[in-house]
């Protein structure tokens, strides 16, 4: 039990997360569109979904906290509070305060002092916030009225949905007051009994009509008899107000979502207790019968006629129309929230929830099945048996179409990580004082998951680099001509076997002097060094450096780009920059699709093993002994000049170069140089293994692999190798920064 309980926990905290982020989403969407009901009912939707599921694990500070921001959050869905860019502003910060309680409890640690104490000051705002709206709420419901006139009860007149004079503002004549009531499944531990308190609501009225709700029932092996799984709907007739209902569940509200309707209520608000209602009902008679809009016995006297008409088939609805049982209107929403359950549900039956490390460990084993069958296809060319080489071609394609659907399995869209920097926009342009507004295109680019996970931090510091440096004040942007209003774009998109990733902004561009003049001032370059544009851009890269004219919480202190460029050579993937003077910036990044399993090239210098992704590859080209013996770093290719790396010079491979060698000609997005080898062996699946600590020294190294024959083939890192070999040359004719197709 104690396993089940754990592996539950792990569960609830990835759903936490996730519910969290939805959360942050629509709190970001209600910021700029204050009336859109869908996102705030998203955010409490959330925040109600993670009070509950908190509240069964025992989570009570989580519970607690919560309970405040949900609070809140109905007195805006009820048209008591008004929704602004402040209360979207808290409520951010509530969201954040949560993810801080859910991070402690998963990594049972204490909440730091600053964190308690900022939690206590929010809790103050939203308790302050609500008493506030709440006074001022029940002040208009608090008069006891006639049975039959909703206004006095405080029907929701400013819920915003529909009025009076409208089809959604009209009563629908029922005398009763409607009451839904959600137990929570601990209500019994807690020493509540849920029967006494409907039989304390009879005592100042009439129950006229009980439905209990038994969806939450679980199969009767898993029953536990100390869970309450049963929910009720109620018709209720008195003439007191709903203040004195709401006071006859005031011992258990901390256990039980209540929902009350007044007499006479008008179809919006049926409308709005359909979306609401917590189980995912599919029969339509069900949902109409939960929202309190028709009557058990109304919707089986329709299913009689129904079934009396078998010919015509009418559908319910229908029927409850014609009879004028129900409003056309409710019908509606309640066939609505059907097709959204259906279409939830059928969702959610596609997806099953597997474990990373399961498919790290399946990788794993993929990738030694890669490995035995190259070693075994080795053994079959030695042996020259043609039967023997024919099954061994059917299996390698048969290894390979396991290899490419075992990658496929890591693959996940890229458009979560980027929407999560919605937030850091809208927070870093609050604090920069700018109006700055993030677009995204090519949310679902698809990558392997470790290389999401890990370009997050490469991001967040281009984005923030963009606001603070690229982007002009808005009185600077007015003079130029530019609208007050800025644009950072997140772009990818798949190119030539890599993704692509782009930050780009319409600022003031990167500034050129500024930058070579820090340069020169650092020594970094020597003042008569002429530079292209490409190797000015990657000045910024240098460790501690930084233009800016003051030390800032965003900027100043020259930590950041070095930052991205190392997270980025981790990733052996290769960063670029283009810069329009008065335009604006892009720096374009490019990543290797996976990080475990590639298509790569095979070649050897003397006894030593070479592999590059062959996405890398262009072509492979001979070259005769004159020109190979030559000290060139550079050949005439079709009247190309191609810049040369020797791999036996730079790695130094011991031996003589034989009489032919062969160029085979790389690419890195517009950089392309040609790699000097012995031998080329052609094309070979590569599963990449980490060099380990005693090689972290060696650059131009992104892994190695192992060779059918057991040999080890080193996998070199093409854009750090070319980088590292411009800077070994000095800066001189070898720049491949500055030579394009």
């Amino acid at each position: 039990m104690g396993l089940n309980l754990k592996d539950a926990l792990q569960t609830f905290f990835a759903e936490a997360r996730t519910l969290l982020h939805d959360m942050e989403d629509a709190l970001l969407r209600l910021e700029t569109t204050v009336d859109d009901a869908d996102a705030l009912n998203a955010v409490f939707r959330a925040a109600h979904t993670i009070k509950g599921s908190a509240g069964l694990f025992g989570l009570n500070g989580i519970v607690a906290f919560t309970h405040e921001a949900e609070s809140v959050l109905d007195l805006a869905r009820a048209g008591r509070l008004p929704v602004d860019e402040q209360l979207c502003g808290l409520l951010l910060l509530c969201k954040d305060h949560m993810e801080q309680l859910l991070h402690a409890v998963e990594s049972c640690e204490e909440l730091a002092a600053n964190a308690l104490q900022h939690g206590d000051l929010l809790i103050a705002r939203l308790q302050r916030l609500h008493g506030a709206h709440a006074d001022g709420g029940a002040q208009t419901s608090s008069a006891p009225a006639a049975v039959g006139q909703p206004q006095s009860h405080g029907a929701s007149s400013a819920d915003g949905v529909g009025n009076a004079d409208g089809a959604t503002g009209k009563p629908l004549g029922s005398d009763c007051w409607h009451i839904s009531l959600r137990f929570d499944t601990e209500v019994l531990r807690h020493g509540m009994d849920p029967a006494s308190f409907i039989r304390y609501l009879g005592t100042f009225g009439s129950i006229v009509h009980v439905v209990a709700v038994l969806d939450g029932l679980p199969p009767l092996a898993e029953l536990d008899p100390e869970c309450c799984h049963i929910g009720f709907e109620l018709q209720f007739r008195s003439d007191c107000d709903k203040d004195a209902i709401e006071a006859a569940f005031e011992f258990v509200r901390e256990d039980c979502q209540l929902r009350i309707l007044p007499p006479g209520s008008r179809v919006a608000d049926y409308i709005r207790l359909i979306q609401e209602l917590p189980e995912d009902k599919v029969r339509l008679g069900e949902l109409l019968v939960s929202s309190g809009a028709v009557t058990q016995r109304e919707v089986q006297e329709a299913l009689q006629g129904q079934e009396q008409h078998t010919r015509l088939r009418a559908p319910l609805g229908q029927i409850l129309i014609d009879e004028q049982v129900v409003r056309p209107e409710v019908v509606d929403a309640a066939l609505n929230r059907q097709n959204e359950v259906r279409a939830r549900q059928s969702q959610e039956a596609m997806f099953i929830r597997v474990h990373a490390n399961k498919l790290d460990s399946l990788i794993n084993q993929v990738g030694e099945l890669v490995i035995a069958g190259a070693g075994a296809g080795l053994l079959a060319q030695r042996s020259k048996d043609a039967a023997l080489l024919e099954a061994m071609s059917l299996m390698s394609r048969l290894v390979e179409d396991v290899r490419d659907g075992a990658m496929r399995l890591r693959m996940v869209e890229i458009g979560e990580t980027f929407s999560r920097f919605r937030r850091v926009v809208r927070d870093v342009s609050k604090e920069l004082g700018k109006d700055i507004t993030l677009t995204i295109s090519g949310a679902d680019t698809e990558l392997d998951k470790s290389v999401v996970e890990r370009i997050g931090d490469p991001l967040t510091h281009l984005l923030r680099n963009a606001m603070d440096h690229g982007i002009e004040a808005a009185d600077v942007r007015t003079a130029r001509g530019k609208p007050a209003n800025a644009t950072v774009a997140l772009k990818a998109y798949h190119e030539g076997g890599s993704v692509v990733i782009e930050v780009a902004d319409d600022g003031g561009g990167l500034d050129r002097e500024r930058i070579l003049a820090k340069a020169v001032a650092r020594g970094l370059v020597p003042a008569d060094r002429e530079l292209g544009d490409g190797a000015v851009w990657n000045l910024v890269f240098e460790p501690g450096f930084s233009t800016a004219e003051q030390v800032s919480n965003l900027s100043g202190r020259g930590v950041g780009m070095d930052v991205v460029k190392r997270g980025i050579d981790a990733l052996r993937g290769s960063i670029e920059i283009e810069s329009r003077a008065g335009q604006g910036a892009t720096f374009r990044i490019r990543l290797p699709l996976t990080m475990a399993i590639i298509d790569g090239f095979l070649m050897a210098v003397g006894d030593t093993h070479f592999v590059v992704p062959l996405d890398a590859v262009l072509e492979c080209v001979e070259i005769q002994h004159t020109t190979a013996d030559t000290d060139r770093d550079y050949v005439d290719l079709r009247g190309e000049v191609l810049p040369l790396l020797r791999l036996r010079q730079h790695f130094g491979v011991p031996g003589t170069p034989s009489r032919r060698q062969n160029i085979v000609v790389v690419h890195m997005g517009a950089r392309k140089a040609g790699l000097v080898v012995d031998v080329l062996r052609g094309e070979f699946q590569a599963v990449l293994k980490p060099m380990g600590q005693l090689f972290s020294h060696v650059h131009g190294l992104a892994g190695s692999t192992i060779l059918g024959s057991g040999e080890v083939a080193l996998m070199l890192d093409v854009p750090a190798l070319l980088d590292q070999a411009a800077q070994a040359k000095g800066g001189g004719a070898w720049r491949p920064s500055e030579v394009t197709h």
